[in-house]
């Protein structure tokens, strides 16, 4: 299903490069602990948020990019990844949205409807977990670079840190 995906415009490059992101953040993870970071793809690369030298960054950045090409294909789920809460979000707001309309029009309180909906998605928010990572390998993220390489990493400092932008491409 990825690959299919990837023949979509812009679509494929961002997937690489949300999985070069990924790698990026785990390597630096590995490196520095208890650092606070935020990414976000598209087809022209990722930007990195995070108080760290631009040199420091650069030589993560390149790391991941040589890890993923001799198929360290991990590096690309990343734990914290939006993917994974919004799946897990999506099934348990789904799921109580189905109880509560259910419950519509029968002679019960409306609280006790809220209350189900709750009770149902609550433990389904949690036993989604494991959905997260699988919906990033198929859909976000494609550890497969190809030919697509790092060509330059800019840092601007800001108030309390850093915004790298990552630039890509063949």
């Amino acid at each position: 299903m990825g690959s299919i995906l990837n023949l979509i415009p812009f679509y494929g490059a961002t997937r690489r490069n949300h999985a070069l992101e990924h790698a990026t953040m785990q390597v630096l993870s590995r490196r520095y602990n208890d650092l606070r970071m935020a990414g976000i793809s598209g087809p022209l690369g990722f930007t990195l948020i995070g108080d760290l030298p631009t040199e420091v960054v650069t030589d993560a950045v390149l790391e991941a990019q040589r890890r993923l090409q001799a198929g360290e294909k991990d590096l690309a789920v990343h734990p914290n990844c939006g993917t994974n809460l919004v799946s897990s979000s999506g099934i348990a707001g789904a799921a109580a949205f189905m109880v509560i309309f259910g419950l519509a029009g029968k002679r019960t309180p409306q609280w006790f409807h809220y209350l189900m909906g709750v009770l149902v998605a609550v433990p389904l928010f949690i036993l989604s977990r494991p959905i997260g990572p699988k919906m990033q390998r198929v859909f976000t993220v494609e550890p497969n670079l190809g030919h697509q390489q790092v060509r330059m990493v800019e840092s601007r400092k800001t108030g309390n840190g850093f915004v790298h932008v990552i630039s890509t491409g063949r």
